[in-house]
């Protein structure tokens, strides 16, 4: 296929692309193509940060996030804390088909996913729960927030349309109810028809704070290319919330320009991310960004 353009995070990335690239050769949708591809990681119990298999919060409960946007007529769904429905991004897709309302959490996600048809199912995976009790009998601190945050976010570009959607189960042992970037557009994930589309993955608290998805995609507009976006993006986040000790939190994001142009950034060495041109699927590799520009 040409004129086409798929991205995603991570090394588990390069399942969604794969998937995500199949439905498009067999003629769907990219919000069809978009919605498989991530489904296939949610799905995966090897991945602990996405879906089944994702690690639980402290009270032992896999809560859920996800959201997607097309970007024509700025359409977006999302749902967080969800608990009980292992395809997060299916249903945040069937929020933004049917509701209009941007976002749905807890209980009330739940309950709007049972009205949908969506099977009730453990997401709490046999491995997950052995990891959990392990934690329990030990109660050591809460995991680094640095050490596991591995959103699958995915981006689909055509010359006519652009969505881009993410899935995550979020920080091991959190707090039950805390969300993260992943299904707060603006955050997590963006889209403008006219400029292009965002992704983000990491410290989704940090991510959140500075609204990373939005600025890349306002810096789009301004006139950067996509890589130049996500590079001043993640500078300003590293400029603004480094900790203690001057270390900025660990964030990646991936842009896709209207025009098809693209970038990606990352402010910690080695971020890995899947990347198909119509042509080929390559899984790519890059270094952290230097906060100074040099």
């Amino acid at each position: 296929m040409s004129q086409v353009l798929l991205t995603a995070t991570w090394n588990f990335g390069k399942l969604a692309v794969e998937r995500a690239f199949h439905m498009l050769e067999l003629g769907s949708s990219a919000l069809d193509a978009l919605e498989t591809g991530i489904n296939a990681v949610e799905l995966d119990t090897s991945v602990q940060s996405v879906g089944y298999g994702g690690l639980p919060n402290r009270a032992g409960y896999v809560e859920l996030d996800a959201a997607i946007m097309d970007a024509r007529g700025h359409r977006s769904g999302a749902v967080a804390a969800l608990r009980g429905f292992r395809r997060p991004i299916s249903v945040a897709r069937r929020v933004m088909e049917v509701l209009p309302h941007a976002l749905l959490v807890g209980e009330g996600a739940a309950e709007f996913a049972r009205e949908q048809g969506f099977a009730e199912e453990e997401t709490l995976s046999p491995e997950a729960s052995q990891q959990w009790l392990r934690w329990r009998e030990t109660q050591a601190p809460p995991a680094d927030v640095e050490d596991n945050h591995d959103t699958v976010g995915m981006i689909i570009w055509t010359p006519d349309t652009i969505v881009v959607g993410c899935s995550t189960s979020g920080l091991k042992w959190k707090y039950p109810g805390r969300v993260g970037d992943s299904p707060i557009v603006g955050a997590g994930l963006y889209a403008d028809e006219q400029v292009g589309a965002a992704v983000a993955t990491g410290n989704g608290d940090e991510i959140s704070r500075v609204a990373l998805c939005a600025r890349v995609v306002f810096f789009m507009e301004q006139g950067m290319s996509a890589q130049e976006a996500c590079d001043k993006a993640i500078r300003y986040l590293m400029r603004k919330r480094p900790d203690e000790n001057g270390v900025p939190p660990h964030a990646a994001v991936l842009a896709i320009r209207a025009d098809g142009n693209f970038g990606v950034s990352a402010s910690y060495a080695k971020f890995p991310y899947a990347l198909h041109d119509g042509h080929r699927l390559r899984l790519e590799e890059i270094e952290a960004l230097s906060p100074d520009g040099t």
